[in-house]
């Protein structure tokens, strides 16, 4: 392992690396804070740009935008009230209560400390669960990887919000859909082509993520007509207060941390579930922790309720790593973007990845380190400065997105197709999102799509033909008990809830 953590330190500090570190978190941050925004919209704008680096380098580079979006998504939350990123929703609770009574420089404060012992010590927990757990998984076979891809779809579906299991369900089928689109790697039949010769090799990764996320989110924005930056107005960002900390509040802070990042970071661990149920289980979990006295507090204004949901969430975002380094299985919508790109540089994740490519295993953790400190220095003296940002108009935002989306579609393959069909696609997506179907699952099928194919046809070489394989194995039944259980929970909450509604 000091071998490991001397490659990774060697590939992260050289220069090149360093700046993507520092060009990832800034960007990272920026994004993070504009409302309606996220890591997986900012990671699809950066996935063209990756392209013609080193794979290292790519994954550095998008994992500072993942780390860093959330990081600083906890801006527009205590500011506005306006969650940046999805996983800062709790941090609005009692950031936006702290700014209104005139310490929003204090709450930027806490956010920006909690996040970095966050995502630190949950750095420090994968420097020594991934490893362990890529050992582990050497026992995975074909049926296994086959078993744990349908376990990870069912989990996202389980994750996602309340009510929406079958919505996520049928994003699902859809992404597994768009997956089969192209030319049959094993018998060269075209599938779903519709005569067209561009399909021949199917859809693109790029194009879709770009279109789900980046075009349709812009879309989405305009047909809502909502710009969250006029909601700046209403804050004097010359009198956010100061920055420093009393020995209470960081008393409450140093009781907060550890417990709130172990709990993000096992959450992040999990399949499907990511920043945003870290962030609610955290603060849930913090308020049975704390005094009466305490309790009252919450969502008054806490410091306990602002610091638990900010570690927590960043906790997650190291642990989503843990399944995609060491499994190939994303941990969340936005490390299922980064997989389609490692299979884009011909890289496959999984547990030979730590034997085969060291330098990427290694110099991801260690580039987390010094991610978590650049954030930190950034955030905190540009803090000022860096909420300017949030009263950016949308109308200037907007235009940016969709030229980055379509310039860096047709750079990739000089093909006017690809335009055409990922705008068709973004205005499919913005109509999905309207009407609050989940765009991760979709994501994470599409990119698990081939994979699973690929394992499902190996294993029914292997028993000739039969089906046999899904119980032949104990840890494929253990698997697939586990999917079941999962899918059977989830229908009796929907007839439960059908019940109780029409008693």
């Amino acid at each position: 392992m000091i071998e490991g953590i001397l490659i990774g330190l060697e590939t992260a500090l050289s220069l090149k690396n360093l700046s993507m570190v520092m060009m990832g978190c800034f960007f990272g941050t920026i994004i993070g804070m504009l409302p309606g925004l996220g890591p997986m919209t900012a990671i699809a704008l950066m996935i063209p740009i990756t392209y013609g680096f080193e794979p290292a380098t790519g994954l550095i580079l998008m994992a500072g935008v993942y780390y860093g979006a959330v990081f600083g998504g906890s801006t527009s939350s205590i500011l506005i009230n306006a969650p940046g990123v999805p996983g800062t929703v709790a941090t609005a609770f009692d950031g936006y209560p702290m700014a209104q009574q005139g310490k929003a420089g204090k709450a930027l404060a806490i956010a920006a400390y909690s996040s970095f012992a966050g995502g630190t010590i949950a750095t420090i927990f994968l420097l020594f669960a991934a490893p362990s757990l890529s050992k582990v998984s050497l026992a995975f076979r074909s049926p296994d990887y086959f078993a744990l891809m349908v376990l990870g779809l069912t989990a996202v579906s389980a994750f996602s919000a309340k009510g929406q299991f079958l919505k996520a369900m049928m994003m699902v089928v859809l992404g597994l859909m768009l997956a089969s689109v192209g030319q049959d790697s094993l018998s060269d039949i075209t599938r779903f082509t519709f005569g067209n010769i561009n399909l021949l090799d199917g859809i693109s990764f790029v194009l879709v993520v770009m279109a789900t996320f980046a075009m349709s989110e812009a879309l989405t924005i305009i047909l809502k007509r909502k710009d969250p930056s006029r909601a700046t107005q209403q804050i004097s960002f010359s009198k956010l207060g100061s920055i420093r900390l009393d020995k209470e509040e960081r008393n409450k802070m140093l009781k907060t941390i550890p417990r709130s990042s172990v709990i993000g970071f096992l959450v992040g661990v999990l399949p499907g579930a990511g920043a945003t149920i870290a962030s609610f289980l955290a603060y849930g979990m913090e308020r049975n922790f704390v005094s009466e006295e305490e309790k009252k507090k919450f969502g008054k204004g806490s410091v306990h309720g602002l610091a638990a949901p900010e570690t927590a969430n960043n906790a997650a975002c190291s642990g989503a790593f843990v399944p995609l380094l060491t499994l190939g299985i994303p941990g969340s919508g936005t490390t299922a973007v980064m997989l389609g790109a490692l299979l884009g540089f011909g890289i496959q994740p999984g547990p030979r990845l730590y034997m085969t490519h060291p330098e990427i295993f290694w110099s991801v953790i260690m580039s987390m380190y010094i991610g978590m400190v650049i954030l930190l220095i950034l955030n905190l003296p540009l803090i000022p400065y860096i909420a300017r940002i949030l009263a950016v108009p949308k109308n200037f935002l907007i235009p940016l997105i969709l030229f980055f989306s379509v310039t860096g579609i047709y750079l990739m393959s000089f093909n006017n197709f690809d335009i055409f069909l990922m705008i068709g696609i973004a205005v499919v997506a913005t109509f999905l999102r309207l009407y609050k179907f989940p765009m991760p699952p979709l994501i994470l099928a599409f990119v698990l799509g081939g994979l699973m194919e690929e394992n499902l046809r190996r294993s029914l070489i292997i028993s000739n033909g039969s089906f046999e394989f899904l119980w032949d194995r104990t840890l494929t039944t253990i698997i697939l008990i586990l999917t079941v259980t999962i899918v059977s929970w989830q229908a009796y909450k929907s007839f439960k809830k059908r019940t109780n509604i029409i008693n």
